[in-house]
């Protein structure tokens, strides 16, 4: 873990940790020289030397970087600073859609339609670009609600360019309960595994479960 008022790229200033995953933490900090927050994106120390996490974790700045849409979070800047790689990002308030139901529940009817309307113009945005983007992660701890309830997608460590490859890894990626039995059963995937996943999200979120 990285230590509050540390420094990476004598830039970027960590106020504290506000998320932890299986391949990277998450830090609020504060950007010295255009003057905001930000939230910092760490690939954990013991991953820094697998070559394929590292693939991994540059490939999610890759894919977010070249997007712009209001229910995506935008990526700032992307380095690495004494062997630590990290990404930068626009900082948002609010909870995932996870902690959500959680505290509150089946999510109200027409509430989970706008909602679910705002994930399929985002997938549509993905898919329709050029070679299209792949989410392959699709799931309520990657979403954010803001406070005026506005969504926003976080997390592309799981996407790939669709036309790159064949879509295949050597070590499963997405989250059982939301991914495609193809994901699971052959490890591929394609633009049919996000929309699979948008359905189990709308499940989640009517029924609470």
């Amino acid at each position: 873990m990285i230590m509050k008022g540390q420094k990476i790229s004598d830039r970027y200033q960590i106020i504290k940790a506000i998320g932890e995953g299986g391949m990277a933490n998450v830090y609020l900090a504060y950007d010295t020289i255009l003057d905001r927050n930000v939230a910092v994106k760490v690939l954990r120390g013991d991953l820094a030397n697998d070559e394929k996490f590292v693939r991994r974790f540059q490939r999610e700045a890759l894919s977010a970087s070249s997007l712009s849409h209001p229910n995506i979070v935008e990526v700032y800047d992307v380095g690495e600073d004494a062997g630590q790689y990290y990404i930068v990002m626009e900082y948002v308030e609010g909870i995932t859609l996870e902690q959500y139901i959680r505290k509150f529940g089946a999510v109200r009817e027409e509430m989970a339609v706008n909602w679910m309307l705002a994930l399929c113009d985002v997938m549509y945005y993905l898919h329709s670009q050029n070679p299209p983007v792949i989410y392959r992660d699709l799931k309520p701890a990657n979403i954010i609600i803001q406070p005026d309830g506005h969504l926003r997608l976080i997390d592309f460590g799981g996407a790939f360019l669709f036309g790159s490859g064949n879509g295949k890894e050597q070590f499963m990626l997405g989250t059982l309960g939301y991914s495609a039995p193809e994901q699971w059963m052959h490890g591929r995937t394609g633009k049919a595994a996000d929309i699979y996943s948008m359905g189990a999200v709308l499940h989640e979120m009517l029924t609470g479960v």
